[in-house]
């Protein structure tokens, strides 16, 4: 017998186990019958979605699942089936990021409220998928400052990160309270708060095992933590995204409740596609907020909220030195025991790698060569100098070996790279999944020596450096597939 079956604080569901005090808990908020369907929902299989990179457009094969649309989501679409993403050379490619269906309606408030530049904080941005979808959404000349405390989910978002490809991204690993410093700084802050995980039921085990009414208090008191550590950070008259992947109203409607309450922000109203059945205020309230539930849409729990900061009359806006400035402070810390670099040379060399040189900011280090775009260069340096842990900014175009540049993976990801300033050579699939596992790669015995850029579908995925009988793989080695499978078919994306 399951032992779950004599465990009095579960329920059982037609194809599985839910927390019996969850179930109560759904059925005060949406009825019996309701919470019966949505139950039932929770013992089907999860659908499968996924959102084009536009940066990096690609026709889809014609070998490829069936795509349907996301309605709220003009580059999310779901699939008719799940492939193995693992051997697609485009996911790794940065093409596409697989996320499930209700998060990208996110994009629906940032095409509604934004139509500006704007300066963006993701809060709790690991491993990506919000983050990505804000990047693609954001207007021209935005900058996003992407956060993550966990230090592994950090590395995780900064991998990500580097694959989609925007070159005005920041990938911090800082907690809330950290970004105290930075009083009306933001435009725009998501935070997508940690949270009890009752909409990753059917998708997760684990979030049902660890899921009790104590841990939706504990949660809901640590949400409230965190909006307050980062509302200062919030301009006055800006816009923070509240959202969660769980149901209940305790982290839900009565946290928003909260912060309107206690910072005297309201509550403004999203468009929702016709034909969208998305639920919402599910307990007294006049103000808008919006559920995804299973039994309603395709996709799976997501809870968001969009919330206005009130106006300040006469409130000092967050002031960052000039990079003049910023730069002349750091020389006069400089090591003694720096070794010189002819940094002349070196950027003569590299900017040719990127678009638009022009449009950057370049710091040469002993560690390489980095190109932010000036919109972001003041904040990079002033968050070196203020405690920010910076993981990945702007462009790591170069590493140096010796004096030496070599092109970084980065730079083969980034959409800013020169294709034209490196020789190209185009592989089949079954070199692309080769080269991603970090194997050796043998090019044509015309292919001249030196760096070589891979494409794969027209798509850079890494760079080789080809030195006649054999091409060194520079392919990240943390990043490589591990899996020695090898697909006896694979329909990529």
């Amino acid at each position: 017998m399951d032992e779950r079956a004599t465990d009095p604080t579960l329920s059982k569901a037609p194809h599985g186990y839910l927390p019996l005090d969850f179930v109560r808990q759904m059925s005060s908020l949406l009825g019996e019958a309701e919470a019966a369907d949505l139950e039932r929902a929770l013992q089907e299989e999860p659908s499968i979605s996924i959102r084009l990179n536009p940066a990096k457009l690609v026709e889809p094969s014609n070998a490829s699942p069936y795509m349907n649309k996301v309605p709220w989501c003009n580059d999310g679409r779901y699939l008719s089936e799940r492939p193995q993403f693992t051997f697609d050379p485009l996911l790794h490619a940065g093409c596409y990021y697989v996320q499930e269906a209700s998060s990208m309606f996110v994009s629906q408030a940032i095409r509604q409220y934004v139509g500006t530049s704007v300066f963006v904080l993701d809060l709790c941005a690991a491993p990506g998928g919000k983050s990505t979808l804000l990047r693609s959404s954001l207007p021209e000349g935005s900058v996003l400052v992407c956060n993550e405390i966990m230090r592994n989910r950090a590395q995780i978002l900064a991998e990500n990160m580097v694959k989609w490809g925007y070159p005005d991204v920041m990938v911090t690993n800082n907690a809330s309270e950290d970004f105290s410093e930075c009083a009306h700084c933001f435009d725009l802050i998501l935070a997508d708060v940690p949270c009890s995980g009752e909409g990753m039921f059917r998708k997760d085990d684990e979030a049902i095992s660890c899921w009790s009414l104590e841990n939706v208090q504990m949660c809901a008191e640590r949400q409230r933590h965190l909006i307050n550590n980062i509302w200062p950070a919030l301009k006055p008259g800006g816009i923070l995204i509240y959202s969660t992947c769980t149901y209940n109203a305790e982290e839900d409607e009565r946290n928003v409740s909260w912060i309107m309450q206690e910072f005297g922000a309201s509550v403004l109203p999203v468009n929702v596609p016709e034909g969208c059945d998305i639920m919402g205020n599910m307990i007294v309230g006049d103000y808008p907020v919006y559920h995804f539930m299973q039994h309603k849409v395709k996709g799976e729990g997501f809870f968001m909220a969009v919330i206005r900061k009130p106006d300040e009359p006469g409130f000092r806006p967050f002031r960052l030195p000039d990079v003049s400035a910023l730069e002349k402070d750091k020389k006069k810390k400089k090591d003694k025991k720096q070794v010189s670099l002819p940094v002349k040379e070196i950027l003569n060399e590299v900017q040719r790698w990127i678009l638009n040189p022009d449009n950057f900011y370049w710091q040469v280090t002993e560690e390489g060569v980095r190109a932010l775009p000036l919109s972001m260069a003041s904040f990079y340096l002033w968050g070196q100098k203020n405690g920010l842990k910076i993981l990945e900014a702007g462009v790591q175009v170069a590493s140096l070996k010796g004096k030496e540049p070599i092109p970084t993976h980065a730079l083969a990801m980034s959409t800013q790279l020169n294709i034209d300033a490196f020789v190209g050579h185009e592989v089949t699939y079954t070199q692309a999944i080769a080269y991603l596992r970090k194997e050796s790669i043998v090019l044509s015995p015309d292919a001249p020596k030196g760096y070589v850029l891979l494409t794969y579908r027209k798509i850079p995925i890494g760079f080789v450096k080809n030195l006649g009988n054999r091409a060194n793989n520079l392919y990240p080695q943390e990043w490589r597939i591990r899996s020695s499978y090898i697909p006896e078919k694979f329909d990529v994306i």
